[in-house]
């Protein structure tokens, strides 16, 4: 169940905490972060503006915000009728606990009520600060023709940009350093923009996205980023089952009430490159969770079959997409406790979810798996599923099936963003877990609906069937830039490794580049409650030790510590289950010796299994040690990492 816990703050530290600022007294107010560290100045002259400052420090200036319903722009020569301070402290129990089993919520916030019609709220948080828009006009349906967003920064800081080539996308990027002012108009990215303001780095994001489109950020040339929306589709037409394009826009971007609030616009912040690994900020800000009975949604780990293309062997049948490959799956993953396993594409016939191909009897699977502990999920292309949604999501619940991958949106114009509320909601009722491929805005709906358990969106182990780009160089920047917005299914766990020199591109018998404990320590890094072993069963079972950690490693998180982190570099961070702690540290092509401080264990002694990278390493990236000792709060250790590689390690009382 979801739950938090409230208090209201006395009177006296609510007008403390949102001083007005005497230099701006009459057009003006300031609103400080619980600690006092971040100020959010509000500006209503003229129109509505804001500046961030950090210690005192002025990282956004000037930076405006209006929003085009019904060809008004609410947000210029605003009219402030009333101005509502509010402080807020309390704790929110995930019912799928990411990072945490309680998250700390405490922020001040300033509700201004304009005339109009509306009203905008501004929070700050220890973590960052944020806005939205509220309206309450007379329409009951309105369109929305436009919306600003312009994040003017301080100065021409580097932003860890992850731009795109169309709205038409899956938003795997890479997340590369640029310049603010190298930045075009022209230049659009997806989410998040990471920007290192002289040290601080902030996260300009969004959260609570419901009948609206995503947000898109663009350059300005200058130093700031800028807010853009895909428009509303008017005409689609579908290539193939999957491929469902815009073919003809409106001029507005959304059809929505005209009583409603609307998406924030975000803005995490975080001295210390690491904080941007542990910041709730997005999550905080969605909507709780629209599911009464949550007893049913179960975290955990899947054997997968589409990165390792079915390639199974030393076994006496012919394997491919047929139930003895599946029993097979089934039979791996009860050995090692693993949860799922995940009938990827090819089980229907392309185009009808209800027509299975005859190679596949999917109730036996169910069946099979249910008598082993183990559920099934079923990929379904999006598409297909929409036009199919009742009858099929019906069979699917007949059937048993535990969960549903969904794929190929490559959009978040306002018809999808609705249609995964529409999906998840239905999954929900009929207690089946979502996790959404080919799209990056579910990450942002977690909270909300939290059978939907991960998502994708981001360049992730697939794509070494084709490309060296989802290389240890990417993996470091993934942590603090993609893995801010939420849960990131980026399918680790290649039992072959290659550094750059001897690395092919071999789409059915792909190879990851970096080293074996590289891939190990991305359990530990990367946040997926529903967390894949991408390589095929035959070589897992060749590889005893590594299992060991595999079978043991968790998906969900009761507390997690950045312990050394760069952006980009390298990263260790620690993350505990219960009792147990596991230690999970990545490199870039850069190899390291880091030095790991243990203080973070409770008092006593705890028996440690760590992976470290083999001597060669550096030549034969599958070359790696399983060393068993003893830690406690005492400890420290320097460990060595070789070039794209990792260390992790597995720690119980």
């Amino acid at each position: 169940m979801h739950t938090s816990s409230k208090r209201a703050l006395p009177l006296l530290v609510v007008l403390f905490c949102l001083a007005v600022s005497a230099s701006a007294r009459q057009q003006g107010h300031s609103v400080f972060s619980p600690n006092r560290k971040i100020e959010l100045r509000v500006y209503t002259s003229g129109r509505l503006s804001y500046d961030v400052l950090v210690n005192g420090k002025t990282l956004l200036r000037g930076s405006t915000l209006s929003l085009d319903v019904e060809h008004r722009a609410l947000g210029l020569s605003p009219k402030v009728l009333r101005a509502t301070p509010r402080a807020y402290e309390g704790w929110v129990e995930p019912v799928v606990r990411q990072k945490f089993a309680r998250i700390r919520e405490a922020y001040n916030e300033l509700r201004l009520e304009l005339d109009g019609n509306y009203a905008v709220t501004f929070r700050v948080y220890d973590e960052g600060a944020a806005y939205r828009f509220e309206t309450s006009l007379p329409q009951a349906e309105v369109k929305v023709y436009g919306e600003e967003a312009a994040f003017n920064f301080a100065g021409d800081y580097t932003a860890f940009y992850p731009q795109e080539e169309s709205l038409f996308s899956h938003n795997e990027r890479v997340y590369a350093p640029k310049p603010l002012k190298e930045i075009a108009p022209a230049a659009f990215a997806t989410l998040p923009a990471v920007v290192d303001a002289e040290g601080v780095k902030v996260a300009v994001a969004e959260s609570d996205v419901e009948g609206y489109p995503g947000l898109w950020l663009r350059g300005t040339g200058g130093n700031g980023l800028a807010a853009m929306f895909p428009p509303y589709p008017l005409k689609e037409e579908l290539k193939g089952d999957r491929d469902f394009r815009v073919t003809e826009a409106a001029d507005y971007i959304a059809v929505t009430k005209g009583t409603r609030t609307y998406p924030w616009r975000l803005l995490g912040v975080a001295e210390r490159d690491g904080d941007l690994v542990t910041n709730q900020l997005v999550y905080l800000l969605e909507s709780p969770s629209r599911i009464q009975d949550t007893s049913w949604i179960k975290p955990g780990k899947v054997a997968w079959d589409w990165w390792n293309a079915n390639n199974v062997y030393g076994v006496d049948f012919k394997s491919g997409v047929n139930t003895e490959t599946y029993k097979y799956y089934i039979d791996f993953a009860s050995k090692y406790g693993l949860q799922y396993i995940i009938l990827d594409e090819g089980w229907y016939k392309r185009g009808n979810v209800l027509e299975v191909v005859p190679e596949i009897d999917v109730q036996e699977l169910v069946d099979y798996g249910r008598r082993k502990n183990v559920g099934v999920i079923l990929w379904v292309v999006w598409k297909t599923l929409d036009d199919q949604m009742e009858p099929a999501l019906n069979q699917f619940e007949k059937w048993g099936v535990r969960g549903i991958k969904v794929d190929f949106m490559q959009r978040d114009d306002q018809k999808v963003i609705d249609f995964y509320y529409k999906l998840t909601r239905e999954a929900a009722r009929r207690k089946m877990l979502v996790d959404y491929h080919g799209g990056q805005r579910p990450a942002l709906m977690t909270r909300t609906w939290p059978n939907l358990i991960s998502t994708e969106g981001v360049r992730g182990l697939e794509w070494s069937k084709w490309s060296a780009e989802a290389n240890p160089e990417h993996n470091l920047s993934l942590p603090f830039t993609r893995m801010f917005l939420g849960p990131m299914d980026y399918t680790p766990g290649a039992m072959l490794n290659a550094q750059q020199k001897s690395w092919a591109k071999v789409f059915d018998r792909p190879v990851s580049l970096g080293t074996r404990c590289h891939q190990l320590a991305m359990y530990v890094v990367f946040e997926s409650p529903l967390q894949m072993l991408a390589d095929s069963p035959s070589n897992y079972l060749r590889e005893p030790e590594a299992m060991e950690f595999l079978s043991a490693v968790p998906s969900v998180w009761d507390e997690t510590r950045v312990l050394d982190a760069k952006i980009g570099d390298y990263v260790v961070v620690a993350r505990r289950s219960g009792r147990d702690w596991y230690v999970g540290a990545m490199t870039d092509w850069t190899a390291r010796e880091l030095d790991v401080d243990f203080s973070f264990l409770p008092e006593g002694a705890f028996r440690m299994d760590s992976y470290q990278d083999g001597v060669n390493a550096g030549r034969f990236a599958g070359d790696y040690k399983k060393v068993s000792g003893r830690a406690d709060r005492t400890t420290r250790l320097k460990i060595k990492l070789a070039e794209g590689g990792g260390w992790a390690a597995h720690l119980r009382p």
